[in-house]
């Protein structure tokens, strides 16, 4: 494709973003409006720019030319997902670990760095995916965006809530496709989930409870003293990034970097941008006024073995007053009378709403006799293509896609704000305070060393 044609389908995708935003973001709307307002944008944007015609459109028949940073994990099954359209070229930093992927896609040009690849291959690249470690998402994410590319980022956006923003402006100004990689925003359970609480099944939602029980990966420890030799195939600085620099060790790679702060961002910020997905999108809660958190086992290097994070919402539309809470390690709320005994609860990743009416646990009121009552809800909101391809059709000019930055980059600020208030978890409990947060400006307004945690800081040689 030319530059003209992406350049016509990035301001194509950006009238339905700002259609989208217009109909979704009015705070003077009341909870009815905001209803009507979803289902109203969700009718608009099941039609694709394309049927509409215009000079520079992409049809749905003209295939991407797509590339892929980050291959050895998960990044293989997002190529996989993506493989309908052209995989024009790979680059992970590990060559031995991605090698069976490499081997897949003989045709794709391989390569190890991906500024280079970028540089190199820039007009044979329509969109990128990006399946690397948290701490480098956010400067290759906004390589890309600033030279027109469409980007699917793995969860969460970033690694800081700074680069989150920057992130979700710069796509939102590019006019690109984007999406994020919380696959459980396209299911059927999230609009349930939505369609439940916009009928009122459970009266306005006041509390929400989300948890997780994943391992993840090792946590609550501290920076190893050995210095093993660096594997053969992978380049440990360009590893590194933009993070400080350390000796490799095994016990980082290649999946383990989840749980050290320098490179992941725990349990809440890797499974809290599933969980969320539809509180955010059935509730609208914006930016929380505070938060506060518990954790066993948090230290300067890695995220807590087991934690609490404690988020309070202000009303909005004429939806309550929310308070979010989030539990992993194997914390969990107590369990509610209503779930039938014999029925598990826990040992899974699961919501419960709480509503002035009832409760919903995932997307099924409660009691049971409740749930066989009142049945399915009114189906109002159009239901997914599947999560990757909203985000191919997107690019080609279509809707945007259900996780795009303008949704996931606020909702993924939130989860890294839990995060910053894990790591000043001890002198928020020795001074009984909670963190207030000025969510516009990106600002925590009652213990000023907190802000620290907004930035992730670079060493030499990398930017944003």
């Amino acid at each position: 494709m030319g530059s003209q044609s992406r350049t016509a389908k990035r301001q194509g995708v950006g009238v339905v973003k700002k259609h989208h935003r217009a109909n979704t973001e009015d705070a003077g709307l009341s909870r009815r409006d905001f209803v009507r307002a979803a289902t109203a944008a969700a009718a608009f944007t099941i039609v694709p720019r394309y049927v509409l015609g215009g000079a520079g459109h992409t049809p749905p028949s003209e295939k991407l030319n797509i590339a892929g940073i980050g291959i050895g994990g998960r990044g293989a099954g997002d190529i996989h997902e993506v493989s309908s359209e052209n995989i024009v070229a790979l680059c992970d930093v590990d060559q031995k670990y991605a090698a069976r992927v490499f081997k897949a896609y003989p045709k794709a040009a391989k390569y190890r760095d991906f500024r280079r690849m970028l540089d190199k291959e820039d007009k044979n690249i329509d969109a990128v995916v990006i399946a690397t470690p948290d701490h480098t998402h956010a400067v290759i994410s906004m390589k890309a965006i600033k030279m027109g590319k469409h980007v699917y980022c793995e969860k969460p956006l970033a690694h800081s809530i700074y680069e989150v923003r920057k992130i979700t402006e710069a796509a939102r100004k590019a006019g690109v496709a984007t999406q994020l990689g919380n696959q459980g925003q396209a299911s059927e359970s999230t609009r349930l989930v939505c369609e439940f609480i916009w009928n009122d099944a459970i009266g306005p939602v006041r509390e929400v409870h989300s948890w997780s029980n994943r391992p993840i990966s090792p946590r609550g420890i501290d920076r190893p003293k050995e210095t093993p030799p660096v594997p053969e195939g992978l380049d440990w600085d360009l590893w590194l990034g933009p993070s400080p620099k350390r000796p490799y060790h095994p016990c980082y790679l290649p999946f383990s970097w989840r749980g050290w702060w320098d490179f992941g961002t725990g349990v809440l910020g890797d499974i809290g941008c599933h969980q969320f997905a539809p509180i955010f999108r059935a509730l609208k809660p914006g930016y929380p006024t505070c938060v506060d958190a518990c954790s066993s086992g948090v230290n300067l290097e890695t995220a807590p073995l087991a934690s609490m994070v404690r988020y309070e919402f202000p009303s909005r539309y004429d939806f309550p007053e929310l308070e979010l809470t989030w539990y992993d390690g194997g914390l969990m709320p107590k369990r509610p009378k209503e779930l039938k005994e014999g029925l598990r609860f826990g040992n899974a990743d699961d919501n419960l709403f709480v509503g002035d009416k009832g409760k919903m646990l995932g997307h099924r009121l409660l009691p049971e006799s409740r749930s066989q009552q009142y049945g399915k809800p009114p189906k109002i909101l159009a239901r997914s293509p599947g999560h990757h391809k909203e985000w191919l059709d997107a690019c080609k000019g279509g809707p945007p896609a259900g996780s795009n930055f303008d949704v996931s980059g606020p909702m993924t600020e939130v989860i890294l704000l839990g995060n910053i208030a894990l790591r000043m978890g001890q002198k928020l409990y020795e001074k009984g305070l909670k963190l207030y947060y000025d969510g516009p400006n990106m600002k925590i307004t009652n213990l000023p060393e907190a802000n620290k945690y907004i930035h992730s800081e670079y060493r030499d040689g990398w930017t944003l």
